[in-house]
């Protein structure tokens, strides 16, 4: 117990074929960094509608949609038994080397997997950091090599962007609207006509609702149930 408490938490990517990202974490689909990141940045970007009339001389500002997270993060691969801060790095050895893991790190969060037909759903985690997104772009510095010309170190800058499930991101956004999508979960008192006049403003939309999520008995909902409701034109 004591050893776990002192084990340095190392950053993780894990790869899902799932946007859920219910399937297991296993050492096939999981990169562990090799040292940590000193630094990482969170990019947050908001887009306003750029158009402007004729013969004015400002706008006004109309909110347009707001991008995903990106995450920027520098990742670093040393296979010379030196750590960044010079001292001998005795975690690292034994670790494959350097343009293995480089080709793992790829093909856990850049190569179009077979099962889905494109890039794994990933997710980054280290301490508070609990970021679910996919690979942007990679940039890879080799240098350090040996005289047979294979490389001892390797930099990766690399950005990702956030992912969320659409129920994620409708929850997230929190749009109160009745002419947007909305998800909610079924608690244990929950039921449909009533769940329909806290979104709608009328319980006489719970036959649709129930249609569009191929409810054959809409009075037996299950708690933690997930029901979708479609946007109406009012």
């Amino acid at each position: 117990m004591l050893s776990n408490f002192f084990k340095l938490e190392k950053l993780t990517i894990v790869g899902h074929t799932t946007a859920k990202r219910t399937d297991t974490s296993t050492p096939e689909n999981t990169f562990e960094a090799m040292f940590n990141p000193e630094t990482y940045s969170l990019t947050y970007q908001n887009v306003y509608d750029p158009k402007q009339g004729i013969n004015t001389s400002g706008r006004k500002a109309k909110y347009a949609l707001t991008k995903p997270e990106k995450l920027s993060i520098k990742l670093i691969l040393d296979g010379s038994g030196v750590s960044t801060s010079n001292s001998i790095n005795l975690i690292g050895k034994g670790y494959k080397d350097v343009y293995k893991r480089v080709q793992d790190f790829l093909e856990i969060t850049g190569k179009m997997d077979g099962e889905i037909h494109e890039p794994k759903y990933l997710t980054l985690k280290w301490g508070d950091l609990l970021f679910k997104c996919r690979l942007a772009s990679v940039q890879v510095n080799y240098s350090l090599f040996n005289r047979h010309g294979i490389p001892i170190r390797a930099e990766l800058n690399t950005e990702f962007f956030g992912d969320l499930e659409t129920s994620e991101r409708l929850k997230e956004e929190n749009k109160s609207s009745p002419d947007l999508t909305h998800y909610r979960i079924v608690g244990a008192h929950d039921r449909l006509p009533m769940m329909c006049e806290k979104i709608y403003g009328s319980a006489q939309y719970y036959t649709l609702v129930a249609k569009a999520n191929n409810l054959d008995d809409f009075r037996n909902l299950k708690p933690g149930q997930e029901i979708y409701f479609p946007p109406i034109a009012q």
